[in-house]
């Protein structure tokens, strides 16, 4: 038999337990609000008495006799900046140990008993020597000092950049002197030679540092000071010092181009008077040597073993007249000076006189090696002229009787 429906009582009665679980359960909801509220009430009122609390303890430090009580907070700030600073962390300097920095941040004692109070990661990596103050001489001369300074930086021990930096005083001065010497012999040499210009030494004089980017030598700086003269500026007649005896002065052309080379030997096929002339000239001669090729290694003339073929140069016979000068790769003169006439307040003129021995040379060249110009060409056999005027005149006399 199927189940009988539930009487309307029955219904009544169910919805009625219900109802009355669900105002249990808002009972107990509400009672529980009740009591995060007044939870809340009770921390609200504690932070208030809080701040009142600090409000008053700020009115009483402002009370005159609070005023003398700095020591307390001064002790509560250092306290803060203590807190704070021991979050940051201290950096510290590369590729040093804590031992190393200890060692370092000690007092330091040179050789003369001066004290250094070093910080930590600092160290004494020598001492800077100061430009001497003897020796010196007027502007325009080359004094002992600067060649003491050249033979210092020849020793490989001493040419270094931290070497260098602590001698900087003694180079600054050796440089001052070059520089004042080389705007006096500019002057000399726009006397003797009116096509050089009257340049400011700056542009004149080479750096001491050296272009070590594609030699096997990384040797940073020269061992000699330099300056080139010329009416193009630099690469022209070049004066170097070094002392030892290294000291030179060189004019001419040195290694030419393959061009310039071909039309300064083209030059010499078509006449090699003029050059013959001036190469054998007893001035020339007195200050470069005779005109002939060394047996050894070195430079007499414009002839220098290193600089020369071994045999003649393509397309000319190895028989021919001239064959000394067509195998020369440079036509340059040198002539070197002792440590005595450098120091001599006369060298100046004592240069002249070489540039004067080589001016021929210089601008024999200048023309050799000038597109289009045909000055060399002037200077024609003395014995070819005479034979043309004389065939002239022969021609002009047969004319005549005819």
């Amino acid at each position: 038999m199927p189940p009988k429906a539930p009487s309307t009582r029955a219904k009544r009665n169910v919805i009625k337990r219900s109802s009355t679980q669900k105002q249990r359960v808002n009972g107990q909801k509400r009672v529980a609000e009740t009591a995060v509220s007044e939870s809340e009430d009770t921390d609200d009122a504690a932070s208030d008495a809080d701040q009142e609390k600090d409000y008053e303890d700020d009115v009483k430090s402002l009370h005159s006799d609070a005023l003398d009580d700095d020591s307390d907070l001064e002790t509560k700030k250092l306290a803060g900046k203590r807190k704070r600073a021991s979050h940051v962390k201290t950096p510290r300097a590369k590729g040093s140990s804590p031992r190393k920095r200890r060692k370092n941040a000690v007092n330091y004692e040179d050789e003369e008993g001066e004290d250094y109070d070093l910080k930590e990661g600092q160290q004494v990596v020598g001492r800077v020597v100061q430009a001497p103050t003897t020796g010196r001489v007027p502007p325009g001369q080359i004094s002992q000092n600067s060649l003491d300074f050249l033979l210092q930086l020849a020793n490989p021990e001493c040419n270094d950049r931290e070497w260098f930096r602590l001698h900087e005083p003694v180079f600054r001065l050796a440089e001052t002197e070059f520089k004042s010497f080389i705007e006096k012999l500019t002057d000399l040499f726009t006397e003797v030679d009116p096509q050089i210009p009257p340049l400011p030494p700056k542009d004149l004089i080479y750096r001491i540092y050296r272009d070590v980017r594609f030699s096997n030598d990384k040797t940073p700086y020269k061992t000699n000071f330099s300056a080139s003269f010329s009416r193009s500026g630099r690469k022209g007649i070049f004066a170097g010092f070094k002392p030892g005896g290294g000291s030179l002065l060189a004019a001419g052309s040195w290694c030419p181009g393959k061009n310039e080379l071909a039309t300064i030997r083209s030059h010499i096929q078509h006449n090699p008077s003029r050059l013959r002339r001036i190469i054998n000239a007893p001035l020339f001669v007195k200050n470069f040597g005779p005109p002939k090729p060394l047996s050894k290694k070195g430079r007499q003339n414009i002839f220098g073993r290193e600089d020369e073929l071994k045999t003649a140069p393509k397309g000319i016979n190895k028989d021919h007249k001239d064959i000394d000068l067509l195998k020369c790769r440079s036509f340059v003169v040198l002539h070197q000076f002792t440590d005595e006439e450098v120091l001599d307040p006369n060298f100046g003129q004592l240069i002249m006189e070489v540039v004067k021995a080589a001016k021929p040379l210089v601008y024999c060249m200048n023309d050799y090696m000038t597109v289009g110009n045909d000055e060399g060409d002037e200077d024609e056999d003395p014995d070819a002229d005479e034979e043309e005027s004389g065939d002239e005149d022969q021609e002009g006399d047969e004319e005549d009787s005819g």
